[in-house]
């Protein structure tokens, strides 16, 4: 394996999350600032996750054809393309158009074909059994750069407004930063070996969407995973800091500390699910690990004080990612190594899909102060529900490495 692509892949997980953590913080309160509405704001980001669910899927599900390494480079420069078009310009129109073709994330998690393409090349890289343990801690990594990125962002954008600057032209400072971490991460991916490419085999088999004998397994998965990404649309980390902002008075620094200590237990989270999939096996861990954190979200909005209130989203940060790892390898075990990228893709996609239905509810609930707080009750509540679902149907189906 050569020495560089792995750290290479890490960095630019790193540099990434770290600009999605640095924008996520402000970027409703530069729309708010630019002059949308929270309705505006929530189909803006409707448009930006349906955008990619179009794009991503077309880049992941030819990704193994066309080359793993310009799949990314071009997901790069879409990061850097939004990213301008959304600093040089307030205009709805020319907005939704750069939220449609670029890659920006309104919710400090990934988006674009990177974390599909970056699987898929992880595991062909790596042996199964370190599969799981390697996932952890590229999940660490990105954990902990959003959680940075947002201490970043929101300290930066507070301490630019007591310089003197307006709010907007701060916001805009951080919009700055997007751009230039998707031209860096650009430049990184030029660097990545052919190594992490798929070994092509001549063969006449027909393919749908990239997948062949994984087919029915990956449809059924992808539609679980819909159901839960559109629960967690519902309450993305823009529209978190938004709630607190309106409910609570908190400010864009406080917002970044928030959203720094969440982003750092969720990442440690991540860890911790090894050790429970090694003993349990993956999806167990999934399950139920998912279903305490979303009772824990259910309980944010009825807390009282602001205290408490940050106390319980923490608590739920604390072990709401032990799924992430686990669903990833799994997701990475059950397929064929020249189907991977094509399925990371699709289940991706399928959770774009799902997420990109739900901010513009969430915009509609918060425009009446009276159910301000009903996305909470329904991304929990949702998210239980395909906890369930996912243990009925894949508690059976073992990935090489627990057969």
């Amino acid at each position: 394996m050569p020495t560089l692509d792995l750290p290479l892949l890490f960095t630019t997980r790193i540099i990434r999350m770290f600009c999605y953590g640095f924008l996520s913080v402000v970027l409703v309160l530069y729309l708010s600032e630019a002059g949308l509405t929270e309705q505006q704001a929530g189909l803006l980001f409707t448009f930006t996750l349906a955008g990619d669910a179009v794009i991503s899927l077309y880049l992941t599900t030819h990704a193994d054809g066309f080359g793993r390494k310009k799949t990314l480079i071009i997901g790069a420069l879409l990061m850097l393309g939004a990213g301008v078009v959304f600093l040089l310009t307030d205009n709805l129109i020319i907005l939704l158009l750069a939220a449609i073709i670029g890659v920006i994330s309104p919710s400090g998690n990934e988006i674009g074909p990177f974390l599909s393409v970056e699987q898929a090349g992880l595991s062909q890289l790596l042996p199964d059994k370190l599969r799981t343990k390697i996932f952890a801690w590229y999940n660490l990594a990105g954990s902990f750069s959003t959680a940075i990125g947002a201490l970043t962002g929101g300290w930066l954008a507070q301490l630019l407004q007591l310089s003197g600057w307006t709010a907007f032209d701060s916001y805009r400072y951080i919009l700055t930063g997007y751009a230039v971490g998707g031209f860096l991460i650009a430049i990184l991916f030029l660097q990545v070996s052919p190594a992490i490419e798929v070994k092509r085999e001549a063969n006449s088999v027909k393919k749908v969407l990239g997948l062949h004998k994984s087919r029915k397994v990956v449809f059924k998965l992808s539609s679980l995973f819909a159901l839960d990404a559109f629960a967690g649309g519902l309450i993305v980390q823009s529209m978190i800091a938004y709630w607190f902002h309106i409910r609570f008075g908190v400010d864009a620094g406080i917002l970044g500390s928030i959203f720094f200590g969440a982003n750092i237990l969720a990442g440690i989270s991540s860890l911790l699910a090894v050790k429970l999939a090694d003993k349990f096996g993956l999806i167990n861990t999934m399950v139920f690990t998912h279903i305490p954190s979303n009772i824990l979200l259910i309980l944010v909005p009825l807390m009282p004080t602001l205290p408490l209130a940050i106390g319980t989203l923490l608590l739920r940060f604390s072990i709401s990612q032990m799924d992430v790892p686990t669903r990833q390898s799994y997701t990475m075990a059950v397929v064929a190594p020249d189907e991977r990228s094509a399925a990371a893709g699709v289940t991706g996609i399928a959770r774009s899909v799902g997420a990109s239905l739900s901010p513009a509810l969430t915009g509609i609930f918060f425009s009446m102060p009276n159910l301000l707080s009903v996305p909470f009750f329904l991304c929990g509540g949702l998210k239980i529900v395909y906890d369930l679902l996912l243990w009925r149907e894949f508690s059976q189906v073992k990935p090489p490495e627990e057969v």
